[in-house]
This record gives structure tokens, C-alpha cells and sequence, in this order.
């Protein structure tokens, strides 16, 4: 008896743990919402890599573990057209088995570049940095930022097309350069936090009972995942990005708001089909990775860090189980900085990003093996790793070369040989990998 009531306390912990992590992330958003930190971390909708406070426009809308090779590879384009699995288009019941997943065959390693970076002189030097490093891929924002892809007068969201300006040619240009040096394109998608898409679809949005727009603790509005007419503005996108030549599309913000027993209470969700959080992003997608095949792309999603520790949703609609064969790819944010003291017996998480790491990774393992062990094919996993400063910590260390370079060791040790940097204003420094 007093080894069940040993084990009971164990998992409560643990899960109380979990919480706090959960509650410091919240924190984290907050504090980059605020302006009070130089580099925050958490994607947001408007560009501040330093997507400083620059909001969107609202005049535009804006693994199974990877095998390593020996040699550096650049990965090579995939625009081949692939075969749709849903060519009527039409909603695909919850747990379809018809989805084939599309994996990249080789690791890729890539850096966040903000629009307005790279629209910008510097990103001559990013080109440099990926070309002497193993990097070779690049997350580039879409519709956050400089206006790209415009809609017609009427607003339909089906017409959304690549704009004919002078800053669009530029980037279409850029898009060739980066081809040239054979970097794998990722084109990051702003999904459901979307205040220029609220502006122009207020029917769209998330509204609270009284039917007022309702907005987050940054005043950001929401585009509500249940409206499925909404899916339809990303997916234009994402097929506009293929065109452009892109090899991947990432859903960023794909969820619902955090704090989610609180955002239960303010908002009325028009939940016509009486799905849960979870099946609504998981249904999102699907469809949307199967329109991403047909459009001769690949798909990917990032999901919170504790997504892949967590047994729930997290109150967000991101269930690990839910989504490992919804993607090709999925990219858990598991930033040192973002995880509570405490966690997996951590006292300071940023000051230990190996470890936090390692911890992370072990938590997905399991859960894709248990995924794995019922016949189900699991996404890649390629995590967001930290490469900014949390100096709103304290206390924090210096993310430069050498802490980078901890965390893909850890990433690797795991055996995930993919990843991703994330640096608010899109600087990184030089950095080498040795095994």
C-alpha cells in the first residue's frame, strides 16, 4: 500500500511540475509581448527577430529520427508533384489511415529568418553562415511582415496571390538565390493568431459570449479553428509558397490560445461539429498536409515544447498523439529558457540546455515508440532549439556558439539529427559540431 501511495505522489508531482512548466511559458509570452526582453522567444505573429514591435500589416494576411550522413548534404528541392490523397478535396474523418507521410530522407538543419531580414542586406551573411556550417535550410516568414501575398478587392480568401510589387520581386529573386546555394526552403505560416486575417474576417474570429471580438493578453486577436472557411486563407498560402518554389510549409501558432480553462470561460467557440481542441488542430492538419502533397510540398507544424511531455492538450489543442501522422514534420519548441525550475530535477533549466534537452527528446521518444508499437507511422521530429539570450531570467546564461553547439550534441545523443535555431532577430554565430 505505501508503494501505490508512493507511486500516486511520484505522478502527482510530476505532474504539478509539468504545470508550472506550462504556467512559466505563459510567463515567457508575456514578458515578449511586453517589450521587456531583447530577444523573445516564442513565435509570434509579428516580425520581431528582433520582430521587435513591428504588428502586421492589416492591409496584408499575412521521427522517426532523420539518418546522418558523414558529409555535409545540401538538400535538393522536391517539386515534384505528389499525388493527393483526398483529390475531392473534402474533410477527412478524424484517424484516416489514408495519409502517406512525406519525410525528408536527409537531416535538415536550418535557422528562422525573419521577412524583413530577408529582405535585407544581412542576409548576404546568412547565406554565408549556412554555406560554411552545416546548416541547410532556412524558416523564413510569410505573412508576418513586409505585404507578400495580397487578397482581391472582394476578399475571397480562395483568390489570395503572390503580390506584383517591388518588394514581392525582391523576394521572388531572393527565393532563386536561395536555390542556387541549394538551401532547403521552409516557409513559416502565422495560422490561427491572426489579427490581419480578423480584420478583414471579423466572422472568423474567436468572440466572447457577448459576441465582441475577444483578444489575448497582448490586445491580439484570434481566428477561430473551429470555422473551417478559415482553413481555406493558410492553405491558399501554403499553395502560393510551392508555386514560389518552396520545398515545406510550417503551420506556426497552429492552436488555441494558451491559458485555455480561462480562455474557456470568455469565449463563445461555435463548435458545430462538437469536436475538441484537439481533433480541430488535428483535422486542420491533415487536410492541410494532404493539399501540401498535392501542391508538391512538404508539411510541418510546431507544437509547444511540453507538448511532447505532456499527457493532455495543455488546454492549446496540441496532443502529441493526436498529431505525430497529421505532418510530415513536427518541431517542438523546447527552449531551455521556457521550462519551469524544477522540471525533470532541473533548478535552473537556461543554465542547463543539455540536459533540458536530452530530458525533451527522451519524453517524444517514448511517446512516438508507443505510437510506433500500434502500427502508427510518426512525423519527423526536428526540434526548435534555443539560440537567443533569455535575459529576463535570472539568473540566465549567454546562448552564443557553445551552447548551440550543447544542444545539438543533445539532440543528437537522442538520435535526432534535425533541427531548427530560433533567434528573434535572426542573428546566430558561427558554429561548429563535432560528434
Amino acid at each position: 500500500m505505501r508503494s501505490d501511495l508512493r507511486r500516486l505522489v511520484a505522478y502527482a508531482l510530476k505532474q504539478l511540475i509539468l504545470t508550472c512548466s506550462a504556467m512559466s511559458m505563459v510567463l515567457a509570452l508575456c514578458a515578449c509581448s511586453s517589450g521587456t526582453s531583447k530577444g523573445a522567444p516564442i513565435h509570434q505573429p509579428y516580425n520581431k527577430r528582433n520582430h521587435s514591435s513591428t504588428q502586421q500589416n492589416t492591409k496584408s494576411l499575412y521521427t522517426t529520427k532523420d539518418i546522418d550522413t558523414p558529409n555535409k548534404q545540401k538538400l535538393v528541392s522536391n517539386q515534384k508533384s505528389i499525388p493527393s490523397n483526398n483529390p475531392s478535396n473534402k474533410t477527412l474523418p478524424l484517424n484516416s489511415s489514408s495519409l502517406n507521410l512525406n519525410k525528408p530522407k536527409q537531416p535538415v538543419r536550418g535557422i528562422y529568418v525573419s521577412s524583413y531580414v530577408a529582405l535585407s542586406k544581412r542576409m548576404d551573411e546568412l547565406i554565408e553562415l549556412v554555406d560554411q556550417t552545416e546548416l541547410n535550410a532556412m524558416v523564413i516568414d510569410i505573412n508576418s511582415g513586409p505585404e507578400l501575398f495580397t487578397l482581391p478587392a472582394s476578399g475571397d480568401v480562395n483568390a489570395v496571390h503572390f503580390a506584383s510589387t517591388k518588394l514581392s520581386k525582391r523576394f521572388q529573386q531572393l527565393i532563386q538565390k536561395l536555390k542556387q546555394h541549394n538551401i532547403y526552403l521552409i516557409a513559416r505560416i502565422i495560422t490561427f493568431k491572426n489579427p490581419a486575417l480578423v480584420n478583414l474576417k471579423p466572422e472568423w474570429a474567436l468572440k466572447q459570449k457577448n459576441g465582441d471580438l475577444w483578444r489575448d493578453s497582448s490586445d491580439a486577436t484570434w481566428i477561430n479553428p473551429y470555422i473551417e472557411q478559415s482553413w481555406v486563407y493558410p492553405q491558399a498560402l501554403m499553395v502560393g509558397v510551392a508555386n514560389l518554389g518552396f520545398d515545406e510549409v510550417q503551420f506556426d501558432y497552429v492552436r488555441f490560445p494558451e491559458n485555455g480553462s480561462k480562455v474557456d470561460k470568455e469565449v463563445s467557440y461555435a463548435n458545430k461539429r462538437g469536436w475538441s481542441k484537439s481533433e480541430v488542430i488535428s483535422q486542420f492538419l491533415r487536410q492541410s498536409s494532404i493539399k501540401a502533397h498535392h501542391a508538391g510540398i512538404r508539411s510541418s507544424a510546431d507544437v509547444f515544447g511540453l507538448v511532447g511531455s505532456s499527457e493532455d492538450d495543455m488546454g492549446i489543442g496540441q496532443k502529441w498523439n493526436e498529431l505525430a501522422n497529421q505532418v510530415d514534420v513536427l518541431s517542438p519548441m523546447i527552449y531551455p529558457s521556457h521550462y519551469a525550475k524544477g522540471i525533470w530535477s532541473i533548478t535552473n533549466p537556461d543554465m542547463m540546455p543539455s540536459k533540458i534537452i536530452t530530458e525533451a527528446l527522451k519524453d517524444v521518444t517514448n511517446k512516438n515508440e508507443g505510437l510506433s508499437k500500434q502500427q502508427i507511422t510518426t512525423a519527423n521530429v526536428r526540434p526548435w532549439l534555443q539560440a537567443f539570450t533569455a535575459s529576463w531570467l535570472h539568473p540566465h546564461m549567454n546562448y552564443q556558439s557553445a551552447q548551440i553547439r550543447e544542444q545539438i550534441l543533445a539532440a543528437r545523443n537522442a538520435g535526432y539529427n534535425s533541427y531548427l535555431l530560433w533567434n528573434p532577430s535572426s542573428r546566430y554565430p558561427k558554429f561548429t559540431v563535432n560528434s
